[in-house]
């Protein structure tokens, strides 16, 4: 949702005039726009009150060619927002893979973690998004780190997911990568005993059939 320009209005002690111009532009995918801020020398790290960067607003709307723009120029990938989300992690999280491709080739810091404590392979898996999980593994992203809350990314292919092909694509993935199916969350439950609990039956085969117990 594109927001309005009194949500984006800049915190004080900026370095730039008017980066508002950049911010707004960049949160409604006017890459022309950007472009010519860009050229006028803007502050590309310029922030919103909620702390997002001009990228993070175009990874926001999956405005490609807005964030192309501003990545090329050297806009930080791993910039932070408020809520610990980064255009990295927000592409991985949201399935926008041509974005995540530019912010791999571009510095993105695979070990860098939202605010559960979980790198981007973890929402991703959990959404079901099949080529950004593929994305990620292939960029090198540790397919066995564990969460906050316990989880590692084929842990929440499982509990929070339907068992549908989708997920059983990832979980085939994130195995075949070297996850290893039997760390347990919190309560000592592994990714197999929660698939049967649940009835996810071939979930709970393609796991079994991986060596988990």
């Amino acid at each position: 949702m594109i927001r309005t320009l009194a949500a984006l209005t800049l915190m004080t002690g900026t370095a730039m005039a008017d980066p508002a111009a950049l911010l707004n532009a960049a949160n409604r995918g006017d890459a022309a726009t950007v472009k010519a801020e860009i050229a006028a020398g803007t502050d590309l790290e310029s922030r919103s009150t909620k702390g997002e960067t001009a990228l993070l607003l175009a990874t926001h709307g999956n405005h490609v060619e807005a964030a192309r723009a501003l990545i090329e120029a050297g806009a930080d990938v791993n910039a932070k927002d408020q809520m610990q989300d980064s255009a990295y992690l927000y592409a991985g999280a949201r399935g926008h893979d041509q974005i995540l491709a530019l912010t791999l080739a571009h510095g993105a810091d695979l070990k860098s973690t939202n605010r559960f404590g979980g790198t981007a392979l973890i929402p991703a898996a959990e959404r079901g998004h099949v080529d950004t999980v593929g994305l990620l593994i292939k960029a090198g992203v540790d397919v066995n780190h564990v969460n906050r809350l316990g989880w590692t990314a084929l842990m929440e292919a499982v509990i929070l997911a339907d068992g549908g092909p989708r997920h059983q694509e990832i979980a085939r993935q994130l195995l075949a990568a070297g996850a290893d199916p039997n760390i347990a969350d919190h309560d000592g439950q592994t990714p197999l005993q929660h698939a049967r609990r649940m009835g996810l039956t071939r979930m709970a085969e393609i796991l079994q059939a991986a060596g988990g117990r």
